[in-house]
């Protein structure tokens, strides 16, 4: 088997040519639940073949090249890529077997991996659209030699991004900017033989990028335990899917509701305790099961009840009692409101009276994926450094953007920037504060960035009367407005009590 190295460009092409054959037939959004097990079956049939004749020149024997011990993975009899391109009808039904056949094959590792893509279709997926896909796939071959891991794993996250610039706002479920997830990697600094936890994981992105960055400093990578739990079932079959092309053989992928049905336990039957935790949960939903979390065995609503209109703060609670008691640390993406809504103001006061808020990073507009709204990052820590306990670090990195078609990304020096000041943990004017438990407190616990990091005055060549800033008035108003009333509703409840 001769090798032929594949190049990014060529791989991206390649990946990106099979939605081309789609195209037109089922609805963007869903080119993802058939191309990525297609690749992935691909893949594991052209490594198959890659151990089979590494084998063979060590046995000189082709049965014996055939052994489990031999393989990473299983493929029954008649269930090779070849055997799925030797077929010319049902073609379809043929590849859904095939895909059953080696879950059950590899009991351990693919049970339900390649999803539940409606296969047998024929309307939506006509024989000669098949016929055309499996022979587009065909046209190279993806062994270790040509196309090692990280290379096949790149192109999976190019294509990832491709179908979420494809489908819209929905992507927003599963694609999280990747400069974002960098920057906030970067500031957990994962660390070898750590445990590393998404609970609402996507296609696996921030996981895999705690692997990029213990590999980027030069240090073991293989011994990082990763788990993530996904609501949709496609979508956690293709985090499953991206943790084995890049390498990852051990990474723990559960489907289900985080909220209702926690996947991950310790021997006592409570919630596992993670040193890293990474998280993007869906923003402000409504539909969640708000009665079973008043009275939830896991004792997760700890510092109260959110309303039923955004279950934020309940995926908030949720991270905080997953973090180990002694190393745990977490970087939530959230929706600006978190900070200031009415509705959440108890749950907001008893988390910032809990110490684990160890800072607020308010981001620019656009860094949600295909979506407008403005994001923070909360950064939570189990075990803050004594200088840092009873503070809170906010940093206002609005600012902190450049814009590619309609998206909002990171650059590498605006990570930088951020990444300084939340090391240094210090005051800097127009940019960050530290302030402690009881200034956030006189402020009726709302964590309105503006509040504490003081805006510059604008120079001579500025308008005063941006937009921007003009927003960030009206948020500074509202904010003391809002403490005011609650200081006046405090002593109001206080005569009601005497």
């Amino acid at each position: 088997m001769s090798a032929t190295r594949i190049s990014q460009r060529a791989l991206e092409s390649y990946l990106w040519g099979a939605a081309v054959v789609l195209r037109g037939l089922i609805d963007a959004g869903d080119y993802k639940q058939y191309i990525f097990p297609l690749v992935f079956l691909k893949r594991i049939s052209d490594v198959y073949d890659e151990e089979h004749a590494a084998a063979v020149k060590v046995y000189g024997d082709e049965e014996l090249a055939d052994l489990p011990e031999n393989h990473r993975f299983a493929i029954p009899n008649g269930y090779h890529w070849d055997d799925i391109r030797s077929v010319t009808t049902g073609i379809g039904t043929t590849i859904l077997q095939a895909m059953r056949a080696i879950e059950s094959a590899n009991p351990d590792t693919l049970p339900g991996v390649f999803g539940d893509g409606d296969w047998g279709n024929r309307d939506l997926l006509p024989d000669e659209t098949l016929a055309d896909l499996v022979e587009h796939f065909s046209t190279q071959t993806l062994t270790i030699a040509n196309l090692p891991e990280d290379e096949l794993g790149n192109g999976y996250e190019y294509l990832i991004k491709k179908f979420a610039d494809d489908s819209g706002h929905t992507a927003q479920e599963f694609y999280t900017n990747r400069t974002l997830v960098h920057l906030m990697t970067m500031m957990l600094e994962p660390q070898p033989g750590e445990s590393v936890y998404d609970p609402t994981c996507g296609t696996g992105g921030m996981l895999i990028s705690t692997v990029a960055e213990v590999k980027r400093q030069g240090k073991e990578w293989r011994n990082l335990r990763l788990y993530g739990q996904e609501l949709n079932h496609g979508t956690s079959a293709i985090a499953r899917m991206n943790l084995f092309l890049h390498g990852v053989t051990d990474g723990h992928i559960a489907h289900g509701d985080t909220l209702s049905r926690p996947a991950f336990h310790d021997t006592q039957g409570q919630l596992q305790r993670f040193d890293v935790v990474l998280a993007n949960p869906p923003y402000s939903i409504k539909a969640w099961n708000r009665t079973a979390f008043a009275n939830d065995p896991f004792g997760r609503n700890l510092w109260g009840l959110p309303p039923q209109n955004a279950a934020d703060y309940a995926f908030i609670q949720h991270i905080a009692a997953s973090l180990d008691r002694k190393t745990g640390r977490a970087a939530i993406l959230l929706p600006h409101g978190v900070l200031t809504r009415a509705g959440e103001s108890h749950v907001r006061a008893a988390m910032v009276e809990s110490d684990l808020v160890e800072a607020v990073i308010g981001l620019a507009h656009g860094l949600f994926y295909n979506s407008g709204m403005e994001a923070i990052v909360l950064v939570l820590n189990a075990n803050k450094p004594s200088k840092r306990r009873g503070k809170v670090l906010l940093i206002d990195a609005k600012d902190a953007y450049f814009r590619s078609g309609t998206q909002s990304f990171l650059s590498e020096a605006h990570q930088a920037a951020i990444l300084e000041s939340f090391k240094l943990f210090e005051a800097k004017s127009g940019f960050a504060a530290v302030v402690d438990v009881e200034q956030i407190r006189s402020k009726n616990h709302s964590l309105a960035i503006p509040a504490y990091v003081n805006t510059p005055a604008p120079s001579s060549e500025s308008s005063a009367s941006s937009v921007a800033e003009a927003v960030d008035a009206w948020r500074n108003s509202v904010t003391i407005s809002d403490c005011a009333v609650g200081k006046m509703l405090d002593m109001l409840a206080e005569g009601v009590g005497k």
